[in-house]
This record gives C-alpha cells, structure tokens and sequence, in this order.
C-alpha cells in the first residue's frame, strides 16, 4: 500500500512499526519466539537443586517446602560484545548485564529495520526502563569496585536511569532519550510515551520496550500462600486452577516511525499502532498493589477511541494475564466491560473476542513484559495466526457471559471485508498504571520482481570469521523462504543498513536462489568464483560507494548480527562462603595484574600501573597509544586523576589527558610534576563536583 491508499486520517495519526528484536526464555531470537508460541510451548525452565546450588542457590532455602525451583530464564544474559560498543573489559565487567543485553538488542532492531545502527536517521528517540538487578544491588554496595573505578563510574555503568542514554550515547541517536518506570508495564507505557514523541514531531524515529534480568543466575523463589508466585512454577492465566505466576526474564525493542514517513521513505513495516492511551487508579481499588476495573476499563477505551475505531471492532487482547486470582478477576471484568458487544468477527457470529497471555510461555518479564506482549501481538498479525495460551484446561466460567474468548489451540486469525486485523495489548503495572495499545496488521505491500535487470554484489561484514559464516547462513535461509524479499531490496538493505566491519565476503547473484546457494558456499568457507571490482575493494577493507540500483529498491527485513560475546559475569548478593556442596558464585571478573616492565625508577612505575590499570591496558607496550585510542573518556580521567591525587599526592591538570601524546610520554609528564612540584588548584573543586554527584 501506498501512501495515496491510505486514508489521510490514518496517516496524521498513526505510528509505523519497522523493526523489532528481542530475546526472551528459550528463544534467542524472534524467529525462534515465535515458533515457542505458535506451537504451544512453555519455556519456563525448571532446575535441580545441584544446578541451583553451582548458582550459588542457599542451600537452607531449597529445603523449605515452599521453595520453586523454576523461572522464566533468559540463557547467555551475561555474554556481551563489548568492543564493539566502546567498553573495556573491566568496564564490561561492571557494566549491569541488563545494558549489555539491551544495546545488543538496540542494534539488531535498528538492523531489523534497515538502519546501520552507527548511521541512524536524525532525530531518533529512546524511550525503554528496566528492573531492579542484583547486579547493580551488589556494585552499589561494594566498596572495592568504587574504589577500583569509582563511585560515579559505578552508578552510570549500573544504574536503570541511564539505559536510555547509553544507547543514546554509543549509538549517536540525537533524539529524546528518557528511561522509563511504570513497574510491570513500564515497557508498553515506554511505546505509549514514543508513540507520543513522534506525534507531536519530537523526535522522527523511536527505539521503544524495556529490559528485564533480575539476576543471571539459576534460580527459583518462595511460593507465599495469597502471594503472586504459583505454587508449582506454571502461570495458568484465565484458568480455574490460576494460582500465581512465575518470574521470567527478557528483553524487547521496536523501532517506531510515523506511518507517513515510514511508507514513504520504503521502511520495512511490520504492523501499525492506531491509538495507546495510559492511565492510573489512584485510590480507586482495595490497595496499592491491588488492580483496580474502571481505570483499566478507561485505558482500553481511550485507545480505541484515540484509534478512531470502536472497541468491538477487536479480534484478539494480548492481556496482562498473570495468572492470580484478584488479577485475573479484575482484568477480566474492565475488558469485557469495555469490550462489550464485540464478537472478534465484526460479523455479528457470535464467536467472540480471542483472549491470551504470553505470561503462560514465559513467566512474568516484569519490566519487558509489555514488549513481550506487544512482539507476541505482532508476530501473530503478520502470520494470520492466533497463538494459544498454554498450561490451560479449565478456563473460568466468567467467560462464559463475556465477548472474550480464550485461545488455547493455534488458529488461523480470519481476515475480513472492510476492516484489517484489530487487537489491543494491555500491560497494567503494580502501582496502578494501565496501559493499553491498539494494533493493526502492516498495509501489504506489493510483491516485487525476484530477477534483477542485472547480477547485484551482496556485501556481508562480521569482526570475525565465525561470525561471518553464522551471517551468511542466516541470510541463505531468509532468501528461501516462501515470503522473501527480492534480491534488489536485499542487496539495498546490505549495502546502507549495516555496519562495515573487518571480516569481510560477498556474493554476485542474478536471482534469490543464486545468491542462497553462494551464501550457504560463502557460509562453508567457499569463495564465489564470480568477481566484482566494488566487490573485491570491499574485501580489501575499502569503503565502498556503492551504485543506486535500478527502480524503487526498499528496506527490508533481514537478519541481524550475530552477537559472539564472551562472558564478563555478573556481581550477586550471595554470601562468599557457598554452602556444603555447592560452587561459589563467582564476583565481578577483575583484569589480572598486568606485570610492568622495571622502569627508571619506582615513582615512574606506580603511576604506569595506575594508567594501565584505569585504562585496561594488557601491558606497558599499549602505553605507545594516546589516551583516546587506549578508549579514555572523561570520567576515566576524572576517576584517574583522583587517584594519582589520593595514591601519589600528583594533582594532574585534566587538560594532560587530552593532548595527542602517548600514554608513555604522559606517565613522564606526570612523574615531572611530583618532582617539579607542579599543581592545579582547580582539579579539587572538580572531583569535589564529580563526588557530590555521586
């Protein structure tokens, strides 16, 4: 669909979704997400007591009867591809495993949405929050990791408030950049609040959701009889024997634009939200904690109305759905209040509006818990599928007088005259704020000619050989599918929506099939054996300036890049002293002590070992670089300087930092001012500013 074919209302008020990723239990991406959920399955992970123990589990507490050993778990949370993001190894190490999970997932949605994440449009907005972490519980009480990077360095490297910006900040995005808390439905009133941004033109394009890694540990909880936690580790949302529901883990991201500019400018659109709306309960219900009806009735309301569209036109509500009685009860009442007269078809059958939770396939993903929801919505629309809520066989009898249906088989999600696919997502958060996004399936777009007027170069890129061959198999797959894009899109997407990186291959193909098979060669470590001169200046390394290709070539969807990052762990509140049989979990990985080489004197050395420490250098052989190359920033010179103060008794003017000498040349500059007995009156004032902040 064109921009001309879509009514000019719909435009003025409606946001485009381009791209998407996240990772959630037992899907590592969206493909495999949404395999989990059209299939049925519950990716809750259930543990035993010797797993929990090697994750530094209490062994007193996995006596109790009462202790659950299961969880919705998100594998591989403290991996982390640091160095393409600018951090150190010990700056990795600190970093709270929510942000590096967050900035990975950050970069492949701005990919998903043919965006070079380092080159984004101008004007992009971040609206995300996340949760509390044990990790940046345990870095704010350590005081040997202030001491070692400092306390300020601690908190901007741990702290929720600053997960919007670093992804700002590593990813140059100059839009609004606000963290978001709304407790469980922070992440869907993150959507709401961009959904906003591009609306009234504050920003052009959103990254919106929300992250959610309490800990990176194996790990159950204590069932509390009237608690929220289930008592046998399954979430049965809707179900007469609901009795709570299980923690869960997770991460999810949408890139947002103005439909308008989305259509126009050839944007990959994935769906397209009508109308969000928020509200709050105030003292409207029995307590704090406790959800109340009328103000979420209002919520699924405004948004329609927002929409344009009456609630009854609805086919599907991905609930909240947690699995409690009060919960369950209440959010079924305000739905099917504001719901009423619908009957999921707009043709008056009968058959009622499908109801779900994703909660059921992978616990309660507090603060990402809207995202998942939202992503969960949205891959249904695209596949015409409506996936089922799981672990249900007795679904409560309120249903019954309700418009609301709940799914609990796979079905086809029917089209209709005159109206597209509708659904709404609610997300309600302790504290009463509710949430509510009405969702409608992406306008189609043409399907474009497969063979181009002439054989196209594909050019991949990866920073490692590894790497490289997962990229070209993943992308020989998406060429073969039944709904893949046409070659020209594909080599457009390739070659202006990534990143150029060191491990270069390409491929010269004249149709998807070709370049399919070349890929999965390229994948085994098979050169093509046709060549290209732009082709092989790409795999010198050289920037290439690629030709505009012929027609109107369009972003798509393509795979993302396949993060290989090492373990940089994660800090725990766990006692130092495992109990019997069990392993110690282990702290926040530290850099060895790097040897310096015996240089002319002792003064000469310590303050080597300082810069080498506060950089993360391997050894006095990197102090031939400059500060900036070795990756020092402000705070690092700030944080340094207040050492060699405290340490030495040396007051370095910061300005030293940031001349273009070497870090060798430096470290004499700074033993000549202990000797000479230089000093900058100004730097105490300075760290005197930075400590009070902190």
């Amino acid at each position: 669909m064109t921009t001309e074919e879509v009514p000019m209302q719909d435009l003025e008020s409606a946001v485009a979704v381009v791209g998407m990723s996240g990772r959630f239990p037992g899907a590592p991406d969206l493909e495999s997400y949404w395999a989990n959920l059209r299939d049925g399955v519950c990716s809750l992970s259930t543990f035993t007591e010797k797993e929990l123990l090697a994750d530094g589990a209490d062994a007193a507490e996995l006596r109790n009867p009462a202790y659950v050993a299961a969880q919705g778990r998100l594998p591989d949370a403290d991996r982390f591809e640091a160095d393409l993001f600018g951090f150190s190894r010990t700056e990795a190490a600190a970093l709270d495993p929510q942000h590096r999970v967050l900035l990975e997932t950050a970069w492949a949605a701005l990919e998903d949405a043919g965006h070079a994440p380092l080159n984004a449009p101008s004007r992009t907005g971040v609206y995300v929050g996340g949760s509390p972490t044990e990790h940046a519980l345990a870095a704010g009480t350590d005081p040997a990791l202030a001491a070692s990077i400092g306390a300020l360095q601690v908190r901007i490297l741990t702290d929720r408030e600053f997960l919007a910006p670093w992804i700002s900040y590593r990813l140059g995005l100059d839009g609004p950049s606000m963290t978001v808390q709304t407790a469980c439905s922070t992440s869907l009133t993150a959507v709401h609040l961009a959904v906003q941004a591009l609306l009234l033109g504050e920003c052009d394009t959103a990254l919106a959701g929300g992250v959610a890694i309490g800990s990176v540990r194996k790990q159950g909880y204590v069932h509390y009889q009237g608690g929220i936690f289930s008592p046998d580790g399954r979430c049965r949302p809707f179900d007469e024997k609901a009795a709570g529901t299980v923690p869960g883990s997770g991460v999810g991201l949408l890139v947002l634009r103005r439909l308008e500019d989305a259509l126009a400018d050839g944007d990959p659109v994935r769906a397209v939200i009508r109308g969000t709306a928020v509200t709050n309960d105030g003292s409207g219900k029995v307590g704090f904690t406790a959800p109340g009806v009328d103000q979420q009735t209002a919520a699924i309301t405004e948004a329609w109305a927002a929409a344009g569209l009456e609630p009854s036109a609805a086919q599907y509500v991905e609930t909240h759905g947690t699995g409690t009685e009060l919960g369950d009860r209440i959010e079924l009442e305000a739905a099917s209040a504001a719901f009423a007269g619908g009957d999921g078809t707009g043709t008056g059958t009968g058959v009622g509006i499908g109801i779900g939770s994703v909660k059921s396939n992978i616990g309660h993903a507090d603060a990402a818990a809207g995202a998942a929801a939202l992503i969960k919505t949205i891959l249904m629309l695209e596949n015409a599928t409506l996936a089922p809520t799981v672990d249900v066989t007795s679904p409560v009898p309120a249903l019954r007088e309700s418009p609301l249906r709940l799914v609990t088989e796979a079905e086809e999600w029917p089209d209709r005259a005159g109206l597209p696919r509708l659904a709404g997502v609610t997300s309600v958060g302790i504290g009463g704020t509710n949430v509510h996004v009405v969702v409608q399936e992406a306008p189609e777009r043409p399907a474009r000619p497969d063979t181009p007027a002439h054989p196209l170069v594909l050019p991949l890129s990866a920073r490692t050989e590894t790497q490289l061959a997962a990229l070209a198999d993943r992308l020989a797959r998406r060429l073969r599918e039944a709904d893949a894009p046409s070659l020209a899109d594909a080599a457009h997407t390739l070659r202006t929506g990534r990143v150029a990186m060191p491990v270069r291959g390409y491929v010269v193909a004249a149709g998807a099939r070709e370049a399919a098979d070349k890929l999965t060669a390229l994948a085994a470590g098979r050169r093509d054996s046709t060549t290209d001169p732009r082709g092989e200046a790409w795999l010198s390394g050289e920037e290439v300036t690629w030709p505009a290709l012929d027609g109107d070539v369009r972003r798509v969807s393509l795979p993302a890049y396949p993060f290989a990052g090492e373990s940089h762990g994660a800090l725990t509140l766990r006692r130092p002293t495992a109990p019997e049989g069990a392993t110690e979990t282990p702290a926040l990985p530290q850099p060895s002590p790097t040897p310096v080489p015996s240089p002319e004197n002792e003064l000469e050395a310590t303050v080597a070992e300082l810069v080498i420490e506060a950089l993360d250098l391997n050894g006095a052989a990197d102090l031939e670089q400059t500060y900036f190359e070795a990756g020092g920033d402000s705070l690092t010179a700030v944080h340094l300087a207040g050492r060699l103060r405290d340490e030495l008794g040396i007051d370095v003017p910061i300005q030293l930092f940031l001349e273009p000498i070497t870090l060798k040349d430096m470290t004499n500059r700074i033993v000549e001012m202990k000797q000479n007995g230089d000093t900058d009156g100004a730097l105490d004032a300075l760290l005197s500013e930075f400590e009070a902040e902190s």
